[in-house]
């Protein structure tokens, strides 16, 4: 089979005759056969560790699985969260539209430069949050709060007593009343201006009758956090951060975000916690996803030292897209792709601007360059037998009876030349136990008009470091771990 480049570093070995219990460079299709045991587990092991180290602070991520119907087949499980998925991308999508279109409004051209004026970036709700699937333990007015980690939020928030209707959490609720740090945020404040001029909608709610600045977070698939804006003390490995703003929610609803107290918003605003811990932190954080679902942990580093890091190649860095119609997402140029050494052709790299995301699990492309990748992957893979498509995966293969597959290395190409080659576990999504499903773990956006986006499933074991001061993004071999 001719595959351009046949090196062994290129190639993975899969003993599929192992899968379900396989590990190591396996590990995606481990992750897979856990489907409901892991998210019984890990509601009881949310109490995460953090530390500080030489100039940064280091919180332990693990995935989070929260399924309300344990019961469920391993192929309803994924069916659901390949749909949920599918819905976190196009609510980004609908965000990122709404958001050109408001602010390219002489209205909200006017509303821009008043907040400009403070410094200041307007806040918008999250997307749909089933699929944001990574977790960190913060400490917040004396109180422990383990929070899902998302890089498309700009509000952190937690729930709240005294709680009018909210998901489980393991945690005890956070009590306002119990913590002397603790104020609410008025409506005459920079920091309710922020929300209320965020996407042109009325996040927050003010008024005479209204002294409090009153907040509503409304997430596409009808999940929402409402509540008041509040300060307090945040604690981040004992790195203190006084009068940090978050949302305190008495009212919140939502499967996805069953088992935690609430979300860490990691997004490019004012509000977030990038900016409200610049003087800390310098405006620079990074991540790195165990490849292995259970079992194992990442680690979510606070700051520029990279002595923290453990990782096995040189960091290379390409620069951020900055667009102010765009919000507050983490854009990044795609200039091209390699399968197994062979450079995918497709006229949709001279435009790929794509959305760099914690909280989406598959890579989703606009068709032009989805095609490419998909005919050269089906060249490359034409001596296995094609399977029908699952869900929002169409490029699927029967690997059964195979004991070996080989499996072509996959690198993603950004501005400067600068190659990110993804894990061999994420390449291939595992949907059956007996391999009969095996997909290329991509999807196709409907249309060219649609933002491209880089999921979590293709950035495991890397480390990738957000530098919000520089403008621009890292990438680095790690194998990930907490230690």
């Amino acid at each position: 089979m001719a595959w351009g480049a046949r090196i062994a570093a290129a190639l993975l070995m899969l003993l599929l005759a192992t899968a379900p219990g396989g590990g190591g460079n396996g590990g995606g299709v481990h992750c897979m056969e856990e489907g409901s045991r892991r998210g019984r587990a890990l509601r009881t092991r949310h109490h995460l560790r953090s530390r500080a180290e030489s100039g940064a602070t280091v919180l332990e991520l693990r995935h989070h699985s929260f399924s309300a119907a344990p019961s469920k087949s391993r192929e309803e499980e994924i069916d659901g969260l390949l749909s949920s998925d599918a819905a976190r991308v196009s609510s980004l999508q609908w965000r990122i539209e709404n958001y050109r279109l408001i602010r390219s409004s002489e209205e909200e051209e006017a509303a821009v430069a008043m907040a400009a004026s403070k410094a200041q970036v307007p806040v918008t709700s999250g997307a749909k949050l089933r699929t944001l699937n990574y977790i960190a333990t913060i400490s917040l007015g004396g109180g422990e709060a383990t929070v899902i980690v998302d890089t498309a939020s700009e509000l952190t928030w937690v729930q709240c007593k005294p709680c009018e209707s909210c998901h489980d959490q393991q945690e005890p609720l956070f009590d306002p009343s119990s913590s002397p740090s603790y104020s609410t945020v008025p409506c005459n404040s920079s920091s309710c201006d922020a929300l209320q001029v965020s996407a042109g909608m009325s996040g927050t709610t003010c008024g005479a009758a209204q002294p409090d600045c009153s907040y509503t977070l409304s997430y596409r698939d009808g999940s929402y956090s409402h509540g008041v804006l509040a300060h307090d003390k945040l604690s981040l490995a004992g790195e203190v951060i006084d009068g940090f703003v978050f949302g305190c929610g008495t009212s919140n609803q939502g499967a996805p975000f069953g088992g935690t107290s609430g979300l860490m918003g990691l997004g490019r605003s004012q509000l977030s916690m990038v900016s409200q811990t610049m003087d800390q932190f310098g405006g620079v954080f990074s991540y790195c996803l165990p490849l292995k679902e259970s079992d194992s942990s990442g680690s979510l580093v606070l700051g520029d030292d990279s002595s923290v890091y453990h990782n096995s190649t040189p960091i290379v860095y390409t620069s951020m897209v900055s667009d102010p119609l765009q919000g507050p997402f983490y854009f990044l140029n795609l200039t091209g792709m390699t399968i197994g050494g062979q450079e995918v052709e497709s006229s949709g790299f001279s435009a790929a601007k794509v959305i760099i995301d914690s909280g989406t699990i598959i890579t989703s492309l606009v068709p032009s360059i989805y095609n490419a990748v998909k005919a050269e992957f089906l060249n490359q893979f034409a001596e296995y037998p094609q399977a029908p498509g699952f869900s929002i995966l169409d490029t699927c293969f029967n690997m059964t009876g195979f004991r070996e597959v080989q499996v072509p290395s996959l690198k993603l190409v950004f501005d400067g030349g600068v190659e990110v080659e993804v894990d061999s576990g994420g390449v291939l999504y595992f949907v059956s136990s007996g391999s009969s499903q095996v997909c290329l773990a991509m999807a196709s956006l409907k249309s060219e008009y649609e933002t491209s986006i880089i999921g979590n499933y293709q950035q495991k074991n890397l480390r990738v470091i957000f530098d919000t001061s520089g403008s621009q993004i890292g990438f680095a071999q790690e194998t990930c771990d907490y230690i």
